[in-house]
C-alpha cells in the first residue's frame, strides 16, 4: 500500500478541536468561563477580522471547558496566546500558565505555578 492512497482527497482541510480546561482556576471563583469565551469570540482573528467567525470557528462552552472547533486550519499557538493575553488583561497571569495538557496537545490546561518550590531558596 502507497503513502499516496491513504490520504483523503486533495484540497479539502480537516478540521481541528481544541479544548481548555479552566476547572482549577474557575472552582477556586478566580476567573469567570463566560468572559474568556467572550474575549475569544471578540479576538479570533479570521480572514483578517477580529471577531467574524463565520460559520468556520465554533465556541462553546461546558461547564468550565471551552472548546473551540475550526473548519480550516487554527494554530494552537495563536489559541494559546490569546489565552495569555486573557488572562494578562484580568491580572492573573503572574498565577496562572497555559500548558498542553494531552499527548497529542489538543487540550490546553491552565494550572497554578508551584510556588512551593521557590519559598526554600529565599530564606538565604
Amino acid at each position: 500500500m502507497s503513502k499516496g492512497s491513504a490520504a483523503g482527497p486533495k484540497g479539502k482541510k480537516k478540521g481541528v478541536t481544541f479544548t481548555i480546561d479552566c476547572s482549577k482556576p474557575v472552582e477556586d471563583k478566580i476567573m469567570d468561563i463566560a468572559s474568556l469565551e467572550k474575549f475569544l469570540q471578540e479576538r479570533i482573528k479570521v480572514g483578517g477580522k477580529a471577531g467574524a467567525l463565520g460559520e468556520t470557528v465554533t465556541l462553546a462552552r461546558e461547564k468550565s471547558k471551552i472548546t473551540v472547533t475550526s473548519d480550516g486550519a487554527f494554530s494552537k499557538r495563536y489559541l494559546k496566546y490569546l489565552t495569555k493575553k486573557y488572562l494578562k488583561k484580568h491580572n492573573v497571569r503572574d498565577w496562572l500558565r497555559v500548558i498542553a495538557s494531552n499527548k497529542d496537545r489538543t487540550v490546553y490546561e491552565l494550572r497554578y505555578f508551584n510556588i512551593a518550590e521557590n519559598e526554600g531558596e529565599e530564606e538565604d
